[in-house]
């Protein structure tokens, strides 16, 4: 057992979103080290997904939920009675924020203040970890990472969305939780996501798998842009130290934003993403494609703050973060019933890396 584990052991958590692909990651591990957590969500947005193929009904006290609706979001937290809640729930996908930006503000800013009032007002919760995105900050198109420090902004939907919830946190932060239960709160800003699970739609993993399974090529729009690419795995690690931090005995300090980026800071491009897979898996063709929404083309986040403040320091290298996301996909498609086992057995593999190195 993880230091970070030791101390979330046994505590009542709740995660919102935890029918989405991070929350399925995120609860599994949690009931590994001993947590049952409770959960509120939508129903899954694809077909397949990771709640169904991976039963994380079944280690979560599961409740279907819309995060707009705060008398239901309320009486959920005083009957659950959570001590700390990991605030996942979201519209997560670029693309669909253009095509309906107001779901995008609704769920991203507005189900966020929803969600840390009801915390705020609560008996029980004592920390929130919202989880935003890397895409809260204001474009330069400067050669170096963003710090937490940084001016935030948000050009399309999506990511003005995201920002606006960071903001709405602060206010929590820094005037309204003092005028409630004291709940420590911090957002963590993470990189682009890859890992087993993820189906949706104009992502470039699972874009990946679908053209590999229908032997179709993929389009790739912006085969030069350079992203944080990060396994899922690193991403829940940082919110469970972050969570734990939160409720100890220097939480107050705590309190703030937080980049969990990798590692490596050079950062690396799609292209050499699809490269690293195909490694991994037989080779799919790519074909250029236009893109028809603008995106950044050059992304990575200053880490550092995380690495100081909660020991986080991912033992993942960008190659075997390529590895592991093919190798679960590539398992999955021969045996679909094995979704629960692999995704346990990465989880495994990535504890005792940690554990390896000495963190």
């Amino acid at each position: 057992m993880l230091s970070f584990e030791d101390t979330l052991r046994g505590r009542k958590c709740l995660v919102t979103g935890h029918t989405g692909f991070t929350g399925g990651w995120l609860s599994i591990w949690l009931n590994k080290i001993g947590v049952q957590p409770s959960g509120f969500a939508l129903a899954p947005q694809t077909t397949p997904n990771l709640y169904e193929a991976a039963s994380v009904g079944q280690l979560v006290d599961d409740h279907l939920i819309d995060l707009r609706n705060f008398e239901k979001l309320c009486a959920f937290v005083e009957e659950k009675e959570p001590e700390i809640i990991f605030h996942l729930a979201a519209q997560p996908i670029v693309s669909r924020g253009f095509e309906d930006p107001l779901e995008s503000f609704h769920v991203n800013a507005l189900g966020t203040a929803n969600l840390l009032e009801a915390a705020r007002l609560s008996k029980s919760v004592k920390a929130v970890v919202c989880i935003t995105t890397d895409k809260v900050y204001h474009e330069q198109s400067w050669p170096w990472a963003y710090r937490e420090s940084d001016t935030l902004g948000g050009k399309d939907p999506y990511s003005a969305s995201k920002a606006a919830a960071e903001i709405i946190t602060r206010s929590y932060q820094e005037t309204l939780s003092s005028r409630g239960n004291g709940v420590r709160i911090a957002t963590a800003r993470g990189g682009n996501i890859i890992g087993g699970g993820d189906w949706a739609d104009n992502r470039i993993v699972p874009d990946f798998v679908r053209a590999h399974l229908s032997g179709s090529r993929l389009p790739l729009r912006s085969p030069g842009a350079v992203r944080p690419w990060q396994h899922v795995l690193a991403l829940c690690h940082g919110y469970l130290a972050l969570a734990a931090g939160l409720i100890g005995e220097n939480g107050d300090k705590l309190v703030g934003a937080y980049n969990f980026g990798p590692s490596d800071q050079r950062g690396f491009t799609v292209a050499e993403l699809i490269e690293a897979l195909n490694q991994n898996w037989p080779e799919v063709s790519t074909d250029m494609e236009p893109g028809w929404f603008p995106e950044a083309g050059f992304l990575r986040v200053d880490s550092s703050k995380s690495h100081r403040d909660l020991g986080w320091v991912p033992p993942l290298k960008f190659e075997d973060t390529a590895r592991l996301t093919a190798e679960w996909y590539r398992d999955y498609a021969t045996d679909s019933s094995s979704a629960r086992a692999l995704t346990e057995a990465q989880i495994d593999f990535y504890r005792d890396a940690i554990a390896a190195a000495g963190r």
